[in-house]
């Protein structure tokens, strides 16, 4: 691979992936900070609410519980956490066979052609991120499709 080829691959499909990843793992734990302190906070105000409102506006201590089982039942469905851990491992992974490669270690070391085998080795790593991505959804449907039978 020559140069100009394997800095335009750095550059347009490396970095970009990492900051994809960054920023995806970053939305993902912005959510789940938010869904978690918010199930914690209802969880935690919802039994006083209910023990010193008055009864002409105890619907109040309603809709906050039914909001409750919204907001633990979204970090359940959407898994934030897991994404985001999931995606920021992948990113640093990433960064790291960088390393790896500028310091011609584990599978660069006496390497024939360096940026042939870096290249394969993201592409490998952000095809086995998609696969699972790919299996966990399908799983779901057929879990899903299997629940309906039932």
């Amino acid at each position: 691979m020559n140069a100009a080829d394997f800095s335009s691959y750095i550059k347009n499909r490396y970095e970009e992936q990492i900051k994809w990843y960054s920023v995806h793992s970053s939305t993902n734990k912005r959510f789940y900070n938010v869904f978690q302190w918010g199930v914690i906070v209802l969880s935690a105000c919802i039994p006083v609410l209910i023990g010193f409102l008055p009864e002409e506006i105890k619907w109040i201590s309603i809709i906050l519980s039914i909001i409750l089982g919204i907001g633990t039942t979204a970090l359940k469905t959407f898994k934030f956490q897991e994404i985001w851990v999931n995606y920021r491992t992948i990113s640093e992974t990433l960064k790291k066979e960088k390393h790896f490669y500028d310091a011609g270690l584990d599978a660069y070391k006496g390497a024939q052609d360096k940026e042939a085998t870096f290249v394969d080795r993201v592409e490998s790593l952000i095809s086995r991120e998609n696969s699972l991505w790919v299996t966990t959804h399908l799983q779901k449907k057929d879990d899903k499709h299997r629940k309906k039978e039932t």
